[in-house]
């Protein structure tokens, strides 16, 4: 790896840190999840939101997100179609029955309908797209050539550092979880308290800016 400055990696992998800390739309989800559904639903959705992030990495690599940031139509078409679905999986939660949820009980998840939520609620959100765009380049060593895989370095070191963050998240929420067995009161409203958050992160994504 002798094309990557080791004192430019270290500063990457610190902004990474600190930025995937920073509680955003995919760790409000990730949250979210943990909470209402368990710790595997929680961590379920971490990976796939990651993996919704390798998407976006590729895109910016072969330069699919340079067209979506010069395109307002595709950009405006992406974040709403991601709007609507959140808004979606919200209105669902709210309209659905609410989870009967008795101590010691274990609330039944369809993973691979967790996991594509995820992918899909991340691959719809096109400033993840903008994201990547502007931030790995800041990190390149244009000199030393090896472009491509100089971003694809940077890029999993980042979606390594965000899904460690957000598993973490669902690890410590998901056990909250378990303590809030305790209050059947608030499992009579969890459905409609999820999909409160669902719609209100739909709507901000719809008057999410290209800035």
């Amino acid at each position: 790896m002798n094309f990557i400055q080791l004192d430019n990696f270290l500063l990457f992998a610190f902004a990474s840190l600190m930025l995937n800390i920073t509680p955003g739309n995919d760790m409000i989800y990730v949250a979210t999840r943990s909470i209402n559904q368990g710790m595997k639903a929680g961590v379920v959705s971490a990976i796939g939101i990651a993996l919704g992030c390798f998407v976006h990495m590729a895109a910016s690599i072969f330069g699919l997100s340079s067209i979506i940031a010069q395109s307002t139509l595709l950009f405006d078409i992406i974040k709403y179609a991601g709007a609507l679905y959140l808004f979606y999986l919200g209105i669902k939660s709210i309209i659905g029955k609410p989870i009967e949820y008795k101590l010691n009980d274990s609330i039944s998840v369809d993973n691979k309908k967790v996991l594509l939520q995820g992918i899909i609620t991340n691959i719809l959100n096109p400033k993840v797209a903008l994201f990547f765009l502007a931030f790995l380049p800041q990190f390149v060593n244009f000199k030393t050539g090896n472009i491509p895989l100089q971003l694809t370095i940077l890029g999993v070191w980042f979606n390594f550092s965000g899904t460690m963050v957000n598993i973490l998240v669902a690890i410590t929420l998901g056990k909250m979880g378990n303590w809030l067995t305790n209050f059947p009161a608030f499992w009579k409203w969890q459905s409609k308290i999820t999909g409160g958050v669902l719609c209100a992160l739909g709507l901000r994504l719809a008057f999410a800016s290209r800035k």
